[in-house]
């Protein structure tokens, strides 16, 4: 699989990512090795977790399978992790330095490694100063615990704040920053992309897919296996089910008859191939989703598709444009 730099650092990730949000939860062991040899064996790199996936199972189950006598080994893997994001209604993030170490070293021992590869923060926290939540990200490389930094779900502004602090000085560049993005779902291009450009950190979309919506399984009903059938994550799905999403599936699988392909890996190729995007995050239930997800590799939109797709897709809500000359 191709390698890219992540944003303007030496780290090198493959293009595609493995996402491993239901690990632990919907995705046993057996499912997850089947996955993550799956995905090592097609040259993928990348693996994303979190330290709130599966309350944890998920990193956990990743070190199971990672190591020198393991699956696969250590060295061939980009580990990335996040800390921040915490199960409480009250206070959804904790941002605090003393969490975000602590939340740091948990992750290492659950992973079963002496650091990760990427370390974010996972969400923006507006009851602590982002100085201090990002002088964690700063401590943590230079102990050694992490040897690259990010953030995710930071909104334009946040981002821009976050990324421009970190320049100054001998703090740590942000390399990447990861938030939804699809052909569904359009919004960081307004802010979050330009942003990430002009500071040289590099894009890691996740739902990729649209929360799997854009490979066309819903075009005629919701599957009872599906996320949309299922209770908990159903009101995931619900908001791209409306006439607009349908427009843009529809789209979408027009343009994978003409190429003799999938609905899956034309989405997956739009996204790949955007400006700023390093890797999108890719999540399945088991082995065959996402070797069909991998098949993309070989795959290069040509440019009218890619045009057709950017207009049935583009952003209703625009800045206001003003022609001053009527004024």
């Amino acid at each position: 699989m191709e390698q890219r730099h992540l944003g303007r650092t030496g780290l090198r990730v493959s293009r595609l990512g493995l996402g491993t949000l239901t690990w632990g939860r919907d995705t046993d062991e057996h499912d997850a090795a089947e996955q993550l040899k799956a995905f090592w064996d097609a040259g993928g790199t990348l693996v994303d977790t979190a330290d709130v996936y599966g309350g944890g199972e998920a990193e956990y189950l990743l070190g199971r399978l990672v190591g020198d006598k393991a699956l696969v080994p250590r060295r061939d893997l980009v580990i990335s992790t996040k800390a921040g994001s915490v199960p409480d209604p009250d206070r959804r993030t904790d941002g605090s330095r003393g969490h975000l170490l602590a939340a740091l070293d948990a992750s290492l021992a659950r992973l079963g490694t002496d650091y990760v590869d990427l370390w974010q923060l996972h969400a923006f926290d507006p009851y602590t100063p982002l100085e201090e939540s990002l002088q964690a990200l700063d401590i943590a490389v230079s102990t050694g615990r992490a040897r690259y930094v990010g953030v995710s779900d930071f909104c334009g502004w946040q981002l821009a704040k976050a990324g421009t602090w970190q320049l100054a000085g001998e703090r740590t560049r942000l390399a990447g920053t990861q938030m939804e993005y699809s052909l569904l779902q359009r919004g960081i291009e307004r802010e979050v992309l330009p942003a990430a450009l002009d500071l040289g950190i590099g894009l890691l979309p996740s739902s990729p897919l649209g929360r799997g919506v854009l490979t066309g399984k819903y075009r005629h009903g919701t599957p009872t296996d599906s996320r949309g059938g299922s209770e908990a994550l159903a009101p995931f799905v619900e908001p791209y089910l409306d006439e607009t999403a349908s427009r843009i599936v529809d789209a979408v699988s027009t343009a994978a008859d003409g190429l003799a392909t999938t609905p899956l890996q034309v989405a997956l190729a739009w996204v790949r191939d955007r400006p700023g995007v390093t890797a999108p995050i890719v999540g399945a239930r088991n082995a065959q989703q996402l070797t069909a997800a991998l098949s993309v590799e070989s795959l290069s939109l040509p440019d009218e598709i890619c045009r057709a797709l950017d207009d049935v897709s583009a952003p209703v809500h625009r800045y206001p444009d003003h022609d001053w000359s009527t004024l």
